[in-house]
């Protein structure tokens, strides 16, 4: 997947709607693929009109857990909405996807206006899915303890 300022530079050069469509689809297409057993019910996004399935790993780091997503939907349009929001939030520490909202992004790629309701609630879902993980990979991340000076 590219990073977060190369799809920002892409869509930049998009000025018209049409064009930003068909790259989102063509986004889609190259979500890397997630497997059988991870198209579950547990993976699954509830709030998205279309289906659409994240799988979460989470790796120890010094720094706080660090989580990565997979992602899939049914639909060709989702499906480059997805790999947006993995390119946002994969791979990053859950304390800082805890604190990260997509909104800005959307705003800035100019994808806002033309979301429909059912789409545009269906990123809000799968945004709060990603946080929710975050949060609670850091609700199960026990507590470094800093030692106490004199002891």
């Amino acid at each position: 997947m590219m990073s977060l300022d190369e799809l920002v530079d892409n869509f930049t050069l998009l000025e018209e709607w049409d064009d930003r469509y068909r790259y989102l689809i063509e986004l889609g297409r190259q979500l890397p693929e997630l497997s059988e057993a991870a198209h579950s019910e547990a993976n699954r996004v509830k709030g998205c009109a279309s289906q659409v399935w994240l799988e979460t790993t989470i790796t120890p780091s010094a720094n706080g857990p660090i989580l990565s997503f997979c992602g899939d939907s049914d639909a060709h349009i989702v499906k480059g909405l997805v790999y947006i929001v993995l390119t946002l939030y994969s791979g990053r520490l859950a304390k800082d996807i805890a604190a990260t909202d997509a909104a800005d992004l959307f705003q800035t790629l100019g994808l806002t206006a033309h979301l429909t309701p059912q789409r545009a609630n269906g990123v809000r879902s799968m945004v709060e899915r990603i946080r929710h993980d975050a949060r609670m990979a850091l609700a199960q991340t026990p507590a470094v303890s800093e030692p106490i000076e004199g002891r």
